[in-house]
């Protein structure tokens, strides 16, 4: 009798547990479309992945390299992959069918705000250079073709007045490639956009005998909100960021988002958001900009649509959109 008793208990743990976490009847495969390896995308999303893969029964989730933000958003709107990272600028290009995504809208949901993205114009002692105008004539990188930092960089200049084209000697490459080309003197600056600090800027940082020199750039924000919109704002990052630094640097600052495909179902869209903000201090662990995925900035709102199912659990928050 004991025993039967202890069995009905067990069994109903198990349904107790089974109704309590969301679960998926089929293995389900998503794939999170990051950036460079030298950036903070690409380990923040390996640890989304991570967290996904652990916490959501039946799901599996990986973390990809890309190009950065105007590839992620591609990639969602073609179906190769489920959820992405990217800056709301490149965003808003993709939503309204321009710049770079002349040859279609896409039909992406923001799932949640993350963290601001800083533009970091990076150089070293000894190139002449101490501001944007010192830029001309220079070999400079605007970051790998199809990521955010391109469309960035390129509004930043044309803000100040520098055409990339006439004015530099340009070279397309992510943020590792980057410092790779400036520590053998291949480049002379190059434009990072990402979170502070940035693994591969530290590195540069830290290299003996290279003096690192982060470049004011704040005051291309007014220009660059008159022709594209309010979507960037002036901010500084501080000398403590990284190893050689005096004093602070204005810059310019553009929002992260996590986004999803509009086909995405508003059950897996709850369970993933939900999942990410509860488990927030193992995404800290993995990169201190997590702790910017705060429930007070979903408040300031996205360019694209919240998923209804994200819409969902920040309104049981108390969050009103």
């Amino acid at each position: 009798m004991r025993v039967s008793f202890l069995r009905a208990a067990v069994a109903a743990l198990v349904v107790a547990a089974a109704l309590a976490a969301p679960a998926y009847a089929q293995k389900t495969q998503i794939s999170i479309t990051t950036g460079g390896t030298g950036g903070v995308y690409y380990p923040l999303g390996g640890g989304m992945a991570n967290i996904l893969s652990k916490y959501i029964p039946g799901l599996n989730a990986t973390a990809e390299v890309t190009g950065g933000s105007v590839d992620n958003l591609k990639l969602l709107g073609s179906g190769k992959s489920e959820v992405a990272f990217s800056m709301v600028d490149a965003a808003w290009d993709a939503a309204q069918g321009v710049d770079k995504f002349k040859d279609g809208k896409i039909n992406a949901r923001t799932l949640m705000v993350l963290y601001p993205n800083r533009m970091q114009v990076v150089t070293i002692e000894g190139t002449g250079i101490n501001k944007l105008a010192d830029l001309k004539g220079k070999r400079v990188s605007l970051g790998s073709a199809g990521s955010g930092t391109e469309i960035m960089a390129l509004r930043v200049l044309e803000a100040v007045g520098i055409d990339a084209k006439k004015d530099l000697k340009q070279e397309r490459l992510g943020v590792a490639e980057s410092v790779g080309a400036i520590k053998d003197r291949k480049i002379d600056a190059f434009f990072w956009v990402g979170g502070v600090p940035t693994a591969a800027v530290t590195d540069l940082a830290a290299t003996p005998g290279i003096k690192i020199k982060l470049i004011d750039h704040g005051e291309a924000v007014e220009g660059m909100n008159k022709k594209y919109g309010p979507l960037y704002v002036k901010g500084f990052i501080a000398p403590s960021s990284y190893q050689g630094m005096d004093k602070p640097v204005d810059n310019v600052d553009v929002w992260n988002i996590l986004i999803a495909s509009d086909k995405m179902s508003d059950q897996l869209a709850y369970d993933i958001v939900k999942t990410l903000m509860e488990k927030k201090p193992e995404l800290v662990a993995v990169h201190k900009e997590a702790q910017n995925i705060d429930l007070k900035y979903q408040k300031i709102g996205s360019p694209l649509p919240y998923h209804p199912g994200a819409r969902k659990y920040f309104e049981e928050q108390g969050i009103k959109f």
